[in-house]
């Protein structure tokens, strides 16, 4: 055999080895294998938070898979996640899927984190949504802006206490506080002499005092007794009552009748009001009763039937006196 056909044999072979070499390096380098089968799901974040390809995908803490292609979305705001996981490995739909970092600062990898495990299991090429991923740069800057909104509220909290020194803790407002203290203690030794001096009136009349209660205790159950016997006068009169006020309601009808009555000129009062001159005789005659009651009661009965006695002679007698 030719030695130069020989040594491009023995060159063929050495590259394909590499290249065999360099394959299987790859392949075990994104965590997969050709002799392992796997299906693909599809992420959507909107941020990666620097995962890169190649990551790994952990299921509780073990590998089950790699991440193989991250490529910015159409729409320019979020990022596609493509997960090569292994046939072995069933992921429930309910798990979350979160971007996480190995360490405080390690490397990002995608953590699936089950949950009750339920709503069957993903197939391939199914689209599912990604947490994205704890962004220590936007905590800083939240905490940046946070510690000067603390730094603010602080320089008003310092101005505040200034006004109060200067406004409400100078020395005037001090020394009326303290006045105000001594008032109010004075207040309350006073207070106290007030309910000494009333617990030495109740201990010295304690008798009269009881007796003054006893008395009002006596005095309620003379009232509690005098209202039960209302009551029962009430009750044991109240057929009685009924027909009072019957007849009080029935009296009450009639005068209403007889003033219609005489209003309508029935009857004789109601005739003495609408004929004139029987009007003028009953005003006459109760003129004359008016002077004959007047006569009554200067000379009474027997002195005008007797004033006047007839003579023994056979004189004519005196002319009657007038009314």
């Amino acid at each position: 055999m030719d030695k130069s056909r020989l040594e491009l044999k023995v060159g063929l072979f050495v590259f394909i080895g590499l290249v065999l070499l360099a394959v299987l390096v790859i392949q075990f380098s994104k965590g997969t294998s050709l002799f392992r089968g796997t299906y693909n799901l599809k992420l959507t974040a909107t941020d990666v938070g620097g995962l890169k390809e190649r990551a790994g995908v952990l299921l509780a803490g073990v590998t089950v898979g790699s991440v193989s292609h991250i490529t910015l979305a159409k729409d320019n705001k979020s990022v596609n996640i493509e997960l090569q996981i292994y046939q072995d490995y069933q992921i429930y739909r309910d798990a979350r899927f979160v971007v996480e970092s190995a360490g405080f600062l390690g490397d990002k990898y995608v953590a699936v984190v089950p949950t009750a495990n339920s709503g069957g299991t993903l197939t391939n090429n199914e689209e599912i949504h990604c947490e994205e991923p704890f962004n220590l740069q936007e905590v800083a800057r939240s905490t940046a802006g946070f510690i000067k909104r603390i730094d603010e509220t602080a320089q008003k909290l310092d101005a505040s206490v200034s006004d109060l020194r200067q406004k409400v803790l100078n020395a005037q407002t001090l020394d009326n506080f303290g006045e105000s203290i001594t008032n109010m203690r004075v207040f309350t030794e006073q207070a106290l002499d007030t309910i000494h001096n009333i617990n030495l009136v109740i201990t010295t009349n304690r008798g009269e005092v009881s007796l003054a209660i006893s008395n009002a205790v006596y005095f309620s159950a003379q009232l509690d007794r005098l209202a039960e016997n209302a009551q029962a006068v009430l009750a044991s009169n109240s057929v009685s009552l009924n027909a009072a006020t019957k007849n009080i309601a029935d009296t009450t009808v009639t005068i209403k009748q007889v003033a219609t009555d005489l209003q309508a000129g029935k009857g004789l009062a109601g005739a003495v009001l609408e004929d004139p001159q029987l009007a003028t005789n009953m005003q006459q005659l109760a003129a004359n009763l008016a002077v004959t009651s007047s006569n009554l009661n200067r000379q009474g009965l027997w002195g005008i039937l007797w004033s006047h006695k007839p003579a023994a002679t056979n004189s004519p007698p005196h002319a009657a006196v007038k009314p």
